[in-house]
């Protein structure tokens, strides 16, 4: 009986605390109430083969385009081909797809649920439940069955608890067997509770399902507690991460609040006009309102700056039964005096999905023993240089899944017996305690090497960092936009009150550990590896667009820039990937 710690409770978070409920002793930590994420808020649907009509090599094709050739294939082939079965597992969960013929059709039958087309695929195969609240219906059945398990005492839920760090060990054994002997192994985090009290949890597996970083921009879709607090803590303890370049700005927020307006409703025929009515997309690209999201943000981004920073309209007003379709949508315009079925809807561009993050292999394994990732905190290659629509809820219930079974099976073969609930607890009670020495500061591990992954503080506020990284690390960017970024956050005056440039973030009378000081750091930190990465990539493909460097659609790698002392080397399919401490850390 083993400890095994999932930090995040989105689909990929829930898939494999479900999966390894029973085998293992598992605690499940969210920073807010159990299921609050990205998927909560996702609209568009899950992509996936489930007709006849329809071919997996085709969605595996799509796939790849969207990514602009940088995708990881086989990683690609394992998203398209497992991703079926994992729809119908959340249809048996308990997800209602909506259906052909209504209440009366079987709802575990994929013949009768309605699919819907998004932009860059070549074929209908999204499915929605309650027309625009896919990722609540399926939250809700996850939540569920994970409540379902606590009862039964397999899982154990800690909700407003913080990952603040990871806890390491020198161990040696990596995945990959090149590694240096010493090597650091993950063997629990440090987190706040929502008491403020910092605790240590000791695992044998722990598993970052923290999803993505939107609130880095200004501009977002995601919801505040995105704040990449288990990528920076996987920065911090020397994992590799890859292809942090590419960030996804979705085409159709609304206007002032970052309120997502789904791509299933140019789906289902919307246009996108400019500030006189005119069509923007047709003359871009030849698959119109259709065309990827990186097309299509980019053709809304330069309009807008066209006609003075004024926004751009979704025009549903054609489209039958409107309001009815996207229940949520519908009621978010109403507070605002709009209707998907009589007015122009004013949508900007917002920061939605970071395609990059830590990388894994295709069970979920990172660079540092013990330590998984899996969702958007991930990066196993499936996206490429861009998302395609719907991949996102799919990459996490596949490898969510799949990861499960890896730690399982690493585990000394313990998916072949089921452990009892008194088995569990007393693993989970033996894996916690409040950590003292934590509580004067959550540096990570007690190694000699602790003080080098200590979390630093912002030299920037929050409002400034979101301010910075939209005009430089935006849609379109530069070279000297990078440089300035990069130079404001590495050695610029500290402008939080109460804070040394060079202190580490501490409990304490002047500098107490709360919540915001935390995700402000992690920010900073993701927005300095993002802007490296972008630094050392002179060309624009996909998500990433530099202005001052060619477009070059068939880049296959990035140009290594180890001025800042941030190796570079280049993944399967394109993928670059970076390594923070190169002494600790080794691809997987």
């Amino acid at each position: 009986m083993r400890h095994v710690v999932v930090i995040g409770t989105g689909i990929a978070g829930l898939t494999t605390a479900l999966r390894l409920a029973g085998t293992q002793a598992v605690t499940l930590v969210t920073k807010d109430r159990l299921g609050d994420s990205n998927t909560t808020l996702a609209q568009g649907g899950i992509a996936g083969v489930l007709s006849p009509d329809d071919s997996v090599a085709a969605h595996i094709a799509d796939t790849l385009a969207a990514g602009a050739g940088l995708g990881d294939p086989e990683a690609v082939r394992v998203l398209c081909t497992e991703g079926p079965d994992r729809i119908r597992e959340l249809a048996e969960t308990g997800v209602r797809f909506d259906r052909r013929g209504g209440a009366a059709a079987d709802p575990l039958d994929p013949d009768h649920w309605e699919r819907g087309m998004e932009g860059a695929h070549s074929a209908a195969r999204i499915y929605h439940s309650g027309g625009d609240a896919t990722g609540r219906a399926i939250i809700d059945a996850l939540v569920a069955a994970v409540r379902a398990e606590a009862a039964a005492g397999r899982i154990t839920v800690r909700t407003e608890t913080m990952l603040i760090d990871l806890v390491t060990e020198p161990r040696g054994k990596t995945c990959d067997p090149a590694a240096a002997a010493g090597a650091p192994a993950v063997t629990g985090v440090r987190v706040r509770g929502r008491d403020g009290v910092v605790e240590r949890i000791a695992a044998a597996a722990v598993v970052l399902a923290t999803g993505g970083a939107g609130q880095l921009f200004a501009h977002t879709t995601n919801p505040p507690a995105a704040t990449g607090d288990g990528l920076a803590a996987a920065i911090r303890v020397g994992a590799a991460v890859s292809d942090l370049e590419f960030v996804q700005f979705h085409p159709t927020a609304f206007a002032g609040s970052g309120f997502l307006v789904s791509e299933a409703v140019r789906g289902a025929g919307a246009l996108l006009l400019d500030a006189r009515g005119r069509r923007i997309m047709p003359a871009i690209d030849p698959r119109a309102e259709l065309a990827p999201r990186s097309v299509v943000a980019l053709a809304l981004h330069r309009t807008m700056a066209e006609q003075n920073g004024l926004p751009c309209h979704l025009d549903a007003r054609a489209i039958p039964d409107v309001d009815a379709r996207f229940p949520s949508i519908a009621a978010h315009l109403s507070i605002h005096g709009l209707s998907l079925a009589d007015d122009l809807i004013p949508v900007t561009p917002a920061a939605h999905y970071v395609m990059g993050g830590i990388t894994t292999d295709l069970e979920g394994r990172t660079s540092i023993e013990g330590l998984f990732a899996v969702g958007e905190a991930a990066c196993t290659g499936v996206h490429g240089a861009n998302r395609l629509a719907s991949n996102s809820l799919l990459e996490g219930a596949v490898f969510g899944a799949r990861a499960a079974d890896a730690i399982a099976a690493d585990l000394d073969g313990a998916t072949t017996g089921t452990a009892t609930a008194s088995d569990i607890a007393a693993a989970s009670d033996a894996a916690t305690a409040t950590d003292s020495a934590a509580a004067s500061g959550p540096s990570v591990g007690e190694t000699t090497t602790a003080a080098a992954h200590a979390v630093r503080p912002s030299p920037l506020s929050r409002t400034v960092l979101q301010a910075l990284t939209w005009e430089h690390l935006g849609l379109e960017r530069t070279a000297a936009g990078l440089t300035e970024l990069l130079d404001r956050l590495g050695a610029g005056p500290n402008d939080h009150p109460g804070w040394g440039a060079g202190d580490d973030l501490r409990p304490g009378d002047d500098a107490p550990l709360e919540r915001h000081d935390i995700e402000t750091a992690n920010l900073a930190l993701i927005a300095r590896t993002m802007a490296e990465r972008a630094l050392a990539r002179p060309e624009s493909v996909g998500a990433h667009v530099r202005t001052d460097a060619p477009h070059r659609p068939d880049a296959t790698r990035a140009e290594a820039d180890t001025s800042a002392g941030t190796p570079v080397t280049t993944r399967p399919g394109g993928r670059t990937t970076l390594f923070p401490h190169t002494e600790e850390a080794a691809s997987c």
